[in-house]
């Protein structure tokens, strides 16, 4: 027997994750077997093809042009490993199974995870994984089933559509306006203080809604964390810019200037091409789309949405995206 004839799915599994992790450890974690397993068998996979394919050096494993062309056809045994996978846990009648769902941490933890407890009521045996991530996102890992995004992401073999809108508006705790006076026009914000990001670490750039909508706005308090954000303005920090499916009454907080401020985003949904027709992701979207619809319905995409869809485009092709949908 051929060394090409030894090759086995298990080494071809080890090169796809390693191509698409690029850290060995990484690659090991996925799959759950030992660092040095992994070494040994990508050198066992170069060797039999008689072809380097992977270069290394600091930053990890990048694909050679032969490591490149092996990618392709291996990506399609994957496609069609899953797709055995599914149609051996297919019931036509049943909707079973686990589902990861990828999305930001804030429309993940004020809005998202109240909602699927309706979702479990209707399916009992199907299990839920609510994935959040600070990062930018992009969508060729396969490290999750059903991606949400303020942003259109970009992956080959993804089935895209956006789903909803909202809107931003600015909010304050009634201490803070009781002590420093509730702002009726525009430029009385120059006099108030303010809770965003922090700049130097955003790296998605539709959340730069504050000075979207503000310009100079003074910033007093900081956070990569929009749930951060929200309770330090609740505490009477400052003024702070948050999106309507946060609900943030709840928390205290009182909308300031809502008909002279409002930054809107939309809401795209992402998820495989080989997946979306399966029932259990089938179900998970279509209670997505009917929740977004219901709370915050797609009214019409404005030329502003499409000039920051080109930026975001722009960003993400550029960034080095750490959070990806499988």
């Amino acid at each position: 027997m051929s060394a090409i004839q030894k090759i086995s799915w298990d080494d071809l599994r080890i090169f796809l994750e390693i191509s698409r992790h690029k850290t060995l450890s990484a690659a090991a974690r996925k799959l759950g077997i030992d660092i040095s397993t992994v070494s040994r068998r990508v050198a066992h996979l170069e060797t039999s093809f008689n072809e380097t394919l992977f270069v290394r050096d600091h930053s990890g494993f990048h694909l050679t042009q032969h490591g490149a062309e092996l990618l392709q056809y291996v990506q399609e045994m994957d496609r069609g490993a899953l797709a055995i996978t599914e149609f051996g846990r297919r019931d036509k009648n049943e909707v079973s199974g686990r589902v990861r769902v990828a999305t930001m941490e804030g429309i993940a933890t004020t809005y998202l995870a109240g909602e699927f407890s309706q979702l479990r009521k209707r399916h009992p045996k199907l299990e839920i994984e609510l994935v959040t991530s600070a990062n930018l996102v992009h969508v060729n890992r396969r490290e999750a089933d059903i991606f949400l995004s303020f942003f259109p992401a970009d992956g080959r073999g993804l089935e895209l559509s956006p789903i909803g809108e909202f809107c931003l508006h600015l909010y304050a705790a009634p201490a803070y306006l009781e002590s420093r006076g509730t702002p009726t026009t525009l430029d009385a914000l120059r006099e108030h203080d303010f809770v965003s990001y922090i700049d130097d670490l955003i790296q998605l750039h539709t959340v730069r809604w504050l000075r979207e909508a503000i310009e100079r706005p003074q910033v007093v308090f900081h956070s990569s964390s929009m749930l951060s954000q929200m309770f330090a303005a609740a505490s009477g920090m400052g003024l702070v810019m948050l999106p309507t499916f946060t609900r943030a009454e709840r928390f205290g907080l009182v909308a300031v200037l809502r008909e002279h401020i409002a930054v809107s985003r939309t809401l795209y949904l992402a998820v495989h091409k080989d997946l979306q027709f399966t029932n259990r992701i089938k179900a998970v979207v279509q209670f997505l789309r009917d929740i977004v619809e219901r709370d915050l319905p797609l009214i019409g995409i404005s030329d502003a949405v499409h000039r920051e869809k080109r930026t975001v485009q722009t960003e993400i092709d550029v960034a080095n995206l750490q959070f990806e949908l499988r």
